[in-house]
């Protein structure tokens, strides 16, 4: 896809590590300058930067801006978009990914008397408020390039998936990117939610291996996972691209779609040539 995206602009939310990160190289591998967000100016326990984010993307053909920015700062993040409207006058593309997943993850398995109420707004306000607000400013750029927004949500969605709040605000994600579609649908702008399978980001590397040199992870309630046929971030990011540069997204606006599901749609593949439905293990 080298190219396809050359002169698009596009926003990729919490791209220092993880899924974000993965999107933003492929949106800068097909040739785009992509605008890095998160609030890792420097390395933490996790690996990885909105600095090492937005070099990658340079060093794949695309132009990476990085932009340390805290999505629960709604200043900063009207910020954000005044300063591309001031750069580049257009934006092509808003990917709403920002998620405080090491917090969620403490509270995996846990039924809902003891998640404690403080877990609910670490899930709405960088989970669901966030891609609310960067929608609601990039809103006037995306309107005049009838552009898109993809809200990474999850399968979790619809059915029981970590625990309670989890769900909830996956589920409001979806009703958000619904919602998105329905004020915007004179404007020529898409808006989706994308449904990742089981990722392999720096958090789940940490998995160690067993004797055998196998990683897989048990979550509570849903089963075993093998981490060998997880997906990669790059292979989200190349659903992303890939509706990026279709010009008949428009008929997928509203609804979400699972990453295998458009690799099957666009003819694209995970870096190991494979197409990664992340099944649980039997048994």
């Amino acid at each position: 896809m080298n190219g396809t995206l050359s002169g698009r602009v596009a926003v990729v939310t919490g791209a220092s590590r993880g899924i974000g990160k993965g999107i933003a190289l492929e949106l800068g591998a097909a040739g785009a300058t992509v605008y890095v967000t998160g609030r890792s100016a420097t390395a933490g326990r996790l690996p990885g930067t909105v600095l090492d984010t937005a070099a990658a993307v340079g060093e794949l053909g695309g132009t990476g801006v990085p932009f340390v920015c805290d999505h629960r700062d709604d200043e900063a993040v009207a910020g954000l978009f005044a300063a591309i409207r001031a750069e580049h006058e257009r934006l092509d593309v808003l990917v709403n990914n920002v998620y405080n997943s090491p917090a969620s993850a403490r509270w995996l398995g846990r039924p809902f008397w003891e998640v404690p109420p403080r877990a609910w707004d670490e899930s709405f306000d960088i989970g669901v408020r966030s891609h609310y607000v960067a929608a609601h400013f990039a809103a006037p750029l995306l309107i005049e390039s009838g552009g898109l927004i993809v809200n990474v949500s999850s399968p979790g969605a619809v059915h029981y998936t970590h625990n309670t709040v989890y769900g909830v605000a996956k589920a409001a994600v979806d009703r958000l990117t619904a919602d998105l579609a329905h004020d915007l649908r004179d404007t020529g702008v898409t808006a989706v939610s994308l449904w990742p399978g089981i990722v392999d980001t720096e958090l789940l590397q940490l998995v160690p291996a067993d004797a055998t040199g196998h990683r897989s992870i048990t979550l509570p309630g849903e089963g075993t996972f093998d981490l060998a046929e997880a997906q990669s971030p790059r292979f989200v990011g190349r659903a992303v691209a890939a509706l990026a540069a279709d010009p008949d997204r428009r008929a997928r606006t509203g609804k979400p779609w699972r990453t295998a599901e458009l690799a099957r749609a666009y003819n694209f593949t995970d870096l190991d040539g494979t197409i990664h439905e992340a099944e649980p293990l039997a048994g």
